[in-house]
């Protein structure tokens, strides 16, 4: 049986210092379009902001509105350039570290998201990582309407996919890394869980 220990790593804001579905959303587009469907997105956004429109809700309503009826593979290919030219420059030096370190030890890592395949395979692939995240449904043209495929991988949601891409490993240690609320679950999970706190990551287990 594989007991490699295991390290599962948050993007946002872990990983990166800050979100990186509105970038994406943004290069894919162009400035005019991002802006101004963004200003018609606000209601949306406040009310996610106030907690009063659920993550995966408002995260449906973004992805609608910008990405219905467009084509995965051109979706697909936009994600491959930003990992290449979006991502670097959003990345956080010190959860990098991190990754290094668990790659260094000779530990499988793996990536846990709620932001979306279409760019994180890319750049997982390109830093020899497990990807676990939210998908976009895909209908028989191969076209998004911007729903989810399966559940947004946010919250308990990561501890459910963590778990099924176990399936029998019994790891001599896992790792888990992340900076919100929405992390605290996998954190818990983990043997040891790290939060990032706005200087350094802290260990809460």
């Amino acid at each position: 049986m594989n007991n490699t220990p295991v390290a599962f790593f948050d993007f946002d804001g872990t990983l990166t210092r800050r979100d990186t579905m509105l970038p994406f959303l943004r290069q894919y587009v162009g400035n005019w379009r991002f802006f101004s469907d963004l200003l018609l997105l606000s209601p949306v956004l406040l009310g996610y902001v106030a907690k009063l429109i659920p993550n995966d809700v408002a995260k449906q309503k973004v992805l609608r509105r910008y990405l219905a009826e467009h084509r995965q593979d051109a979706l697909y290919a936009e994600g491959c350039s930003f990992a290449r030219t979006g991502i670097p420059a959003l990345l956080r030096p010190e959860g990098m570290e991190k990754l290094a370190w668990h790659q260094g030890q000779g530990h499988e890592c793996v990536l846990v998201s709620a932001s979306l395949d279409i760019y994180l395979r890319a750049w997982t692939d390109s830093q020899g990582m497990g990807l676990l995240c939210s998908k976009l449904a895909v209908d028989a043209e191969g076209c998004v309407s911007g729903r989810l495929d399966g559940n947004n991988c946010y919250g308990p949601e990561k501890v459910v996919q963590v778990k099924n891409w176990l399936n029998g490993r019994t790891p001599e240690r896992i790792y888990a890394y992340g900076d919100t609320s929405g992390d605290l679950p996998l954190l818990n999970f983990a043997d040891e869980g790290w939060l990032w706190r706005g200087k350094a990551f802290i260990r809460i287990k």
